[in-house]
């Protein structure tokens, strides 16, 4: 089989293009397909949309080169505060409260805005000669054989690669096609995503608090401005999103609090679904599915786009060794390697984070006093709560090389 490239990514978001630049730079060659318009996506203005980067997220993208570009946008997390409560009232008695000294790296995370980190990922596509990046394009067939992947593009064009990566989302059309299937429910729950300027500075606090309707995080950006990530049910989520901006945030604000001062929108507002999803499978023939497309999670906590990070750091790994071994990197015993070493880890972490959004969104009395002294066990116990931040921060046992930084 001739190919026109070794490597074929749908889904040009984020983590598609840190799947192709770490592939690429090892010397395999990749295409992503992107279906949106890139320059118009990269020089945007600021629009609300954020991402908390972990510890092991940050390492993979100073080892592709990424880094350097959206270092002097990104937020330092110094410390997150976790509590729980009804809105209007002040925080329950216990709390977690987690510092950036508790473990070997400092700071927890990194805030950045979307804009700034998919511009620095185009630009380092567009350094990149083993890559080629197609915008404004789609998939819209596929057809694997014995010795490669073909794919028919929106414009009609033909691509033959050894494997076909998707990484195109919860309605990953390379799964569907491939005929995987997937199992997940609705949380009943919609998130209101925006930003807000305020008086006072952040001082780099991630603050979650747990309400009965959801949970609501306040996240820092640079500046005096904060990431909002609300989640409300449906029908009151509806109703919050017909209302005008003044009367929005006056809806926000009793569960905002005083705390960072006045508070005004700075940015538009977007609402999302909730629900999970996970594939039944990571891989078929010649293909296998990385981020939401394998795995959409509640965004508590922020570990989606993190989850996607270890799945690039992982297939990515793989595909490398298996090409300087020899291997066809699209076979089905090489794909089983990648899934072998996620899906436990993955489907463990988002039926976690299932279990903390279904005990803290209710008002049950019970669960509310059993939840409070379970959050002061684990405040009470450093031990405990430095195994939490490493856990979060994607640095716990033995993560694939990109996610400790080194290069493939």
């Amino acid at each position: 089989m001739t190919y026109d490239t070794d490597i074929i990514i749908t889904g040009g978001g984020l983590n598609g293009p840190a799947l192709g630049l770490a592939l690429a730079q090892a010397g395999l060659s990749v295409t992503v397909i992107d279906a949106q318009p890139a320059r118009a996506r990269a020089n945007a203005n600021f629009d609300g949309r954020a991402y908390a980067l972990a510890i092991a997220s940050k390492r993979l993208l100073t080892a592709i080169g990424v880094w350097n570009r959206v270092a002097g946008d990104a937020q330092p997390m110094m410390e997150i505060k976790t509590t729980d409560g009804r809105p209007g009232e002040g925080p329950a008695p216990f709390f977690l409260h987690f510092e950036a000294g508790e473990i070997e790296d400092s700071p927890m995370g990194f805030m950045v805005e979307d804009r700034h980190l998919y511009a620095a990922f185009l630009a380092a596509m567009e350094a990149e000669p083993n890559l080629t990046h197609l915008s404004a394009t789609t998939v819209v067939a596929q057809e694997a054989g014995a010795a490669g992947i073909s794919v028919t593009l929106s414009d009609a064009r033909t691509l033959k690669g050894r494997v076909l990566l998707g990484c195109d989302g919860r309605s990953s059309g390379s799964a569907e096609r491939a005929g995987i299937t997937r199992t997940g429910w609705g949380y009943g729950q919609t998130a209101l995503v925006c930003a807000v300027a305020h008086d006072r500075p952040h001082n780099g606090i991630a603050h979650q608090f747990f309400m009965p309707s959801g949970p609501l995080a306040i996240l820092p950006l640079k500046g005096s401005r904060s990431s909002i990530v609300w989640s409300e049910t449906e029908a009151t989520a509806q109703a919050i999103a017909a209302l005008g901006d003044e009367e929005f945030l006056e809806v926000l604000r009793p569960r905002f609090g005083d705390f960072l001062g006045k508070v005004e929108l700075a940015g538009g507002r977007f609402t999302y679904p909730l629900n999970l999803t996970l594939a039944n499978s990571y891989t078929a023939d010649r293909v296998a599915l990385v981020g939401d497309a394998a795995h959409g999670v509640h965004p508590i906590a922020g570990q989606g786009l993190n989850l996607g990070f270890r799945d690039v750091g992982a297939l990515a790994e793989v595909l490398v060794d298996a090409h300087r071994r020899g291997e066809d990197i699209g076979a089905s015993d090489v794909l089983d390697r990648y899934q072998t070493w996620r899906r436990f880890d993955s489907t463990t972490l988002a039926l976690g984070m299932d279990g903390v959004n279904r005990l803290f969104s209710n008002d049950n009395p019970v669960l509310r006093a059993a939840r409070d002294i379970g959050m002061g066990v684990v405040g009470a116990m450093p031990g405990l709560r430095r195994a939490f931040i490493r856990q979060a921060a994607g640095i716990a046992g033995k993560p694939p090389k990109l996610l400790r930084g080194q290069v493939l």
